[in-house]
């Protein structure tokens, strides 16, 4: 059995910290890298670092955090947002990311995990998924959750997994920041669908819905910023709440 990963997310804006609810209405909480060395103190087991303002500006910006944060934490963590070419996944590994995610542009050009993932490894190349519910089922969502494509969320997932993906970080855009517990029929759906890890991501409120996920669907991994960025809990106490729900952590 392979142990469950907790893993905090922190979106990236104007190089601090922000949050925000179904991906609006964002507000700011703090310097990256010093978040960063706090997650790893308190036992993350990876980090998640989403550049939400990929201007060209803001690409110089995140790779010189990067490399700070490739000093500053000793955990592995993945960088994604404004990742466009191969060129940008070359300059943020290289900057000292150990998996660099990709979303919009992945979808646009699916070439660009197959190019990546031959080029790098797929264990490196991280596939985010933003999906919302219709009518007939999950759509993939892009441009931080506003644009619908209406692609089928399940079936691009098998897909990006064929192209040379390793792992596929899930995002319900219904569930996040709401703090009433991940989307379990989106994350089982799409754990059934791919032989790939799966991070599951949106609607952490409190560490028994990181157990819920871990005991009713499948899922390698669950992420959240909110629970933790706002110093409600500790990633030490997620780990604690989860063991004692029989859940097999992953031990720091």
């Amino acid at each position: 059995m392979i142990a469950k990963r907790i893993i905090p997310c922190l979106d990236v804006k104007n190089n601090q910290v922000v949050k925000g609810t179904n991906f609006v209405g964002l507000r700011e909480l703090g310097d990256p890298i010093e978040m960063a060395k706090g997650y790893s103190e308190q036992g993350a087991d990876e980090i998640v670092f989403l550049d939400i303002s990929a201007t060209n500006e803001a690409r110089q910006t995140i790779t010189e955090m990067v490399k700070k944060c490739a000093v500053n934490i000793h955990v592995p963590f993945t960088v994604g947002g404004g990742v466009r070419t191969i060129d940008d996944v070359t300059r943020l590994l290289q900057a000292g990311a150990d998996k660099v995610g990709m979303n919009s542009a992945a979808v646009v050009n699916p070439d660009l995990i197959k190019q990546s993932s031959e080029r790098f490894g797929n264990q490196c190349i991280v596939v985010a998924i933003d999906a919302k519910k219709f009518e007939d089922g999950w759509h993939v969502m892009t441009h931080g959750g506003s644009k619908d494509t209406g692609i089928d969320a399940i079936k691009w997932a098998k897909q990006a997994e064929t192209f040379g993906a390793g792992e596929i970080l899930l995002t319900s855009v219904d569930a996040d920041g709401v703090k009433t517990g991940f989307d379990l029929p989106l994350t089982q759906a799409v754990v059934d669908a791919v032989r790939i890890p799966v991070i599951a991501s949106g609607g952490v409120g409190h560490p028994d819905h990181f157990a819920e996920v871990f005991k009713k669907t499948d899922v390698s991994a669950g992420l959240a910023a909110s629970i933790f960025h706002e110093n409600t809990y500790t990633v030490n106490e997620v780990k604690e709440v989860c063991k004692r729900e029989g859940v097999f952590i992953r031990e720091t």
